[in-house]
């Protein structure tokens, strides 16, 4: 009899442990498969959040760039550029070979949670270079750059819509006129008056609308219409009135 009650308890106690374990490993699966099914959830995801931000343009390095040309040498023009973007409060970086090269900003529009997990970061920064056109003209190449932004998004990070670059640094110019802007030697400094191009000038100075050519040369100008920016024009004595009517006989 005991023998018998010592088995049946044996066996009872192996079924509730096989249940007992059986139950565990269902649930073990269970939750295997609930985790499986929450990390393709999350690679699919940031997958898909990749995709579509790689499709407008994320993920990539971009530039665009503008110029814009000054009635001064290079020293100046390099200068007020630099003027301009203290004046906007821009960080930036003196790089040899008149160049410059701003801090990087965050844009506007971020990439998101997703983005950000694989890695996005929208940001953009300038790169200016202020090259000779003359011996007393500059040009002020801006390229704005910029790194997973769509292109459609580039036109608004340009420093002429974003900073209005160029419109402050002939707002300085016009304000605080560089001081090697015009020689101070050798000729005589006129001021435009109102409607008078170039060639007015040339009659008015020298009795000749012709001479319109020589003084743009001195002074950097193509063409009579560029000297309306100027604070003043030089013309050399050679040039003058009254030095040729001196030097008559």
């Amino acid at each position: 009899m005991e023998a018998r009650w010592l088995a049946r308890a044996i066996l009872t106690w192996f079924s509730y442990v096989a249940r007992f374990l059986g139950v565990r490993l269902i649930m073990f699966r269970r939750f295997q498969q609930l985790v499986v099914c929450a990390l393709l959830t999350l690679i699919a995801g940031c997958y898909a959040g990749y995709v579509a931000n790689h499709a407008a343009g994320g993920g990539s390095d971009a530039a665009v760039g503008e110029e814009h040309d000054v009635p001064y040498d290079t020293h100046d023009a390099f200068v007020l550029t630099q003027d301009a973007l203290r004046e906007g409060g821009v960080l930036f970086e003196v790089k040899p070979d008149n160049k410059l090269v701003t801090l990087w900003r965050d844009a506007d529009e971020q990439a998101g949670v997703f983005g950000s997990l694989v890695g996005l970061h929208r940001q953009y920064r300038y790169e200016i270079e202020v090259v000779p056109e003359g011996d007393r003209r500059a040009r002020i190449i801006v390229n704005v750059r910029t790194q997973d932004m769509s292109d459609e998004s580039l036109a608004k990070y340009k420093a002429s819509a974003r900073l209005n670059l160029f419109g402050k640094i002939d707002q300085l110019a016009a304000q605080f006129p560089p001081a090697g802007g015009t020689p101070k030697e050798g000729g005589v400094n006129y001021a435009l008056l109102p409607n008078e191009d170039l060639k007015g000038l040339a009659k008015r100075a020298t009795g000749g609308e012709n001479n319109w050519r020589q003084i743009a040369q001195d002074n950097g100008i193509k063409s009579p219409g560029e000297a309306a920016g100027l604070p003043s024009i030089w013309v050399r004595n050679s040039l003058l009135l009254s030095q040729k009517g001196a030097n008559s006989p």
